[in-house]
């Protein structure tokens, strides 16, 4: 019963970090938010690996794992950026930016719950890497114009829902004699964090813009690929139709 426990508090922890990120946003603190975010992004990270070294995955712990997301990666970074960065422009405009972030990461999680995926791959960015982008690029409010964090969050916003294929790292676990290793790990994690306030934002940052660009230039690659592709067979049509009628 115990064992079965384990992963579910490391996704209430996730949860709870993103209702703090929220509560220390609207305080305007946009950096510890931030924090709290990337923080909560290691307990998503290490759930479901727990989940699968312990064998006890479930039904209730994915879906509990989706709602909590939606809060910790949705809601959270959509109101530090707003808070940070939003709160002068125009309110309507604001509020649609705002909202469409959450929003789309709750139609990402959905289609993830129900429908097949591509073995190895994500289809479309997933929501903990969106939103740790957007978190953490709210804190460059004052070097980056309004503007371009708008596109950003639209961006993002449009890259959870698209049909881009992303890496898929969930099959890289540990195993069961190494569990009781994670929550050594995480406290770790969470005091270099607040040693390092300043730089680990940046870090993860740049880490997690290299891993949403990368599947955009995949992506552009396969098109690229296409393009050449369907030329071929289109020269290779119209010489049949050629030859066709000259042997008519």
């Amino acid at each position: 019963m115990i064992a079965k426990s384990i992963p579910s508090v490391f996704t209430i922890g996730n949860l709870f970090l993103g209702v703090l990120a929220i509560i220390l946003a609207f305080h305007d603190r946009a950096e510890g938010a931030a924090l709290l975010v990337i923080i909560a992004m290691l307990l998503d990270g290490v759930d479901g690996r727990v989940a699968r070294a312990l064998n006890v995955q479930s039904e209730f712990g994915k879906e509990l794992d989706s709602l909590s997301d939606v809060i910790s990666f949705g809601v959270a970074p959509a109101f530090i950026m707003y808070q940070a960065a939003f709160i002068d422009v125009t309110p309507a405009l604001a509020w649609i930016v705002t909202a469409i972030f959450p929003i789309c990461g709750a139609l990402r999680l959905a289609r993830f719950n129900v429908m097949e995926g591509v073995p190895g791959y994500f289809i479309g960015l997933p929501i903990p890497a969106a939103g740790g982008v957007l978190a953490t690029l709210a804190l460059f409010d004052q070097e980056l114009h309004v503007s371009l964090l708008l596109i950003s969050t639209l961006l993002l916003s449009f890259l959870m829902v698209s049909g881009i294929k992303y890496p898929n790292f969930k099959k890289v676990g540990f195993p069961k004699k190494a569990v009781w290793i994670v929550p050594v790990v995480v406290l770790a994690a969470v005091l270099l964090a607040f040693q390092f306030p300043t730089a680990i934002p940046r870090v993860i940052l740049a880490l997690l813009l290299l891993y949403a660009v990368w599947g955009l230039k995949k992506n552009v690659e396969r098109l690229l690929r296409l393009v050449p592709r369907r030329q071929r067979k289109k020269r290779a049509s119209a010489d049949e139709s050629r030859r066709s009628k000259h042997s008519a």
